[in-house]
């Protein structure tokens, strides 16, 4: 059998990138086990990379009001909705994961409004969605549920700048054909 293809562009030998883009890939594969196809898929344009996930970790790795799993949630909603697959894979591997519930993310991807989840996940999902898809018709009513459930400006701005900026990142994944890693599939699934 044939290795399928990561991305329909270039991907570069992990010999061949700069010393901090290396690095910054086997730090990764020690952690997990693995390299995320998304640095080797995005590796070909290293600035670019970098510029990355500089802003994904200032998002997902920063304290406030939304939890880890939280933060995940918005991403594998709104990645379901805009069609990225690989999104989908692989952050709801992570939100399995960070949310110790081997269910929660199909739920999530396929249907929040059905999802076992609570009354304040669904308003920061209702307004995520509204940036991630219709963000032109967003007004001061949207953020009246958001307070209502104790989020303030700051985990306002966290659910809106999550979900716009992983938007972006579905479109990346999406035309560059960006495949997840088997490994992503199950992980977090046996839980117990």
């Amino acid at each position: 059998m044939s290795e399928k293809s990561i991305s329909r562009f270039p991907v570069p030998q992990l010999a061949n990138l700069p010393e901090d883009i290396r690095e910054m890939i086997l730090k990764v594969q020690e952690k997990s086990g693995f390299v995320p196809n998304v640095f080797l898929g995005m590796a070909h344009r290293p600035e670019e990379l970098r510029a990355f996930f500089a802003m994904h970790d200032a998002l997902m790795e920063r304290e406030g009001g939304l939890t880890k799993a939280d933060r995940e949630m918005i991403v594998v909603a709104t990645s379901g909705a805009n069609g990225c697959q690989y999104c989908v894979v692989a952050h709801g591997a992570i939100l399995r994961i960070r949310a110790k519930d081997p269910l929660i993310a199909d739920q999530v991807a396929i249907n929040y409004r059905k999802a076992d989840i609570t009354p304040r996940q669904r308003a920061m999902l209702d307004f995520a969605m509204k940036v991630a898809l219709d963000s032109r018709t967003i007004g001061d009513a949207d953020f009246e549920p958001l307070r209502e459930h104790g989020f303030d400006d700051d985990d306002i701005w966290d659910i809106g700048a999550t979900a716009a900026f992983f938007a972006m990142s579905n479109r990346i994944a999406n035309f560059s054909s960006m495949r997840p890693n088997d490994e992503f599939y199950t992980m977090g699934r046996n839980m117990g």
